[in-house]
C-alpha cells in the first residue's frame, strides 16, 4: 500500500487507490482555493486509518502545489482541527 495520492481532475477527486479499492476527497475548484466537499473511504477499507492518510497526503498535494483550500467536508475539518499545523492551507 501507498500514501500516493492523484488528482483525478476529470471526476473531481483526489484518489488513493488501497488493495483495489479507492478512497477519495471530492473537490470543488474556485479561483483562489478547493473547496473539500466530500471523502469517501470504501467499506472494505474501514478501520484501518485510509480516511486519515488521504487527507494528509491530499493537503500535502495540495500544499506541494501552492494553493489553498476551504474545508467543508465534516470529516476533513475534524482531521484539521487535530493537526494545527496544516492552518495555514486555509484560503
Amino acid at each position: 500500500m501507498t500514501d500516493d495520492v492523484r488528482d483525478n481532475a476529470e471526476l473531481h477527486r483526489f484518489e488513493m487507490e488501497v488493495d483495489g479499492h479507492v478512497a477519495y476527497i471530492r473537490y470543488r475548484r474556485r479561483p483562489d482555493r478547493v473547496a473539500l466537499i466530500h471523502t469517501e473511504v470504501p467499506a472494505e477499507l474501514g478501520g484501518r486509518g485510509i480516511g486519515k492518510r488521504l487527507v494528509q497526503a491530499t493537503l500535502d498535494l495540495i500544499r506541494s502545489r501552492g494553493e489553498k483550500i476551504e474545508a467543508i467536508c465534516p470529516f476533513v475539518v475534524a482531521w484539521m482541527k487535530r493537526h494545527p499545523e496544516y492552518d495555514d492551507l486555509r484560503a
